[in-house]
């Protein structure tokens, strides 16, 4: 029976690793959205190196041409464009990375990130991962974060290679106004997960995992602190 079930899971990684590579293409924000806002990778590779700076925005970047405004407290995400669903299994994440001065400026260096929101595992009916089959990921920005430009990123980490997990990003440049006086506990990228976090390394195969951490720090939504993300992001 495990060898059965061993070779089935071979045979569902290799279709994937074919099939399944994707961008975050547009930037949502409160009612509107932005390709513009996006530094577009040139290609859907992921990226495999956590300590390296590729891991921040991904690589071959062009430059975005705009930095919208959002209101504190107001919506922000990703929609997928191509393909329409994510097909790996795996957690997805969404930070902001306060910029010095403006965004467009900024390659994402320093001690500056925090995460926002993310989306981790279910284990019933069956174990799979939120973010499976899904295509677009919104939270709103804590009313606490204080006014400036920032980077937005998104991470959707690929778990289907045991101990070689694939990494989907993409970032925006925003410009919060109306913030608060919010001081979130920041990370650097890279620098935030190390690369044998057992989050990053666990085989989501065999056996079936019964519990699953979320890697990077948790999410910041200010004073009073909300734990629970469901509360605070929309999961699609």
């Amino acid at each position: 029976m495990r060898t059965s079930i061993a070779l089935l899971a071979t045979f569902f990684v290799l279709f994937q690793t074919v099939s399944a590579h994707y961008i975050f293409e547009t930037l949502i924000f409160g009612e509107q959205t932005s390709k513009k806002a996006v530094r577009r990778p040139s290609d859907n590779s992921p990226v495999y190196n956590v300590t390296s700076n590729e891991i921040r925005c991904n690589v071959d970047l062009k430059n975005a041409t705009e930095t919208p405004t959002v209101e504190a407290g107001a919506l922000i995400g990703f929609h997928l464009d191509e393909p329409k669903t994510i097909y790996h299994m795996g957690p997805l994440s969404m930070y902001l990375g306060q910029a010095p001065g403006k965004a467009a400026a900024w390659d994402g260096s320093g001690k500056a990130w925090f995460k926002i929101a993310h989306w981790g595992a279910v284990f019933r009916p069956k174990f799979t991962f939120l973010s499976l089959n899904q295509k677009e990921f919104t939270t709103t920005i804590p009313k606490s974060v204080p006014s400036g430009e920032y980077l937005v990123r998104i991470e959707h980490i690929g778990l289907h290679l045991t101990g070689a997990p694939e990494f989907f990003i993409s970032c925006a440049q925003i410009k919060v106004v109306n913030g608060g006086k919010g001081n979130p506990p920041k990370v650097s990228i890279p620098g935030y997960v190390k690369p044998n976090d057992p989050s990053l390394m666990v085989n989501i195969w065999w056996p079936v995992p019964t519990s699953y951490q979320v890697p990077g720090p948790k999410p910041y939504r200010g004073q009073p602190d909300i734990c629970n993300i469901k509360n605070v992001s929309k999961s699609p």
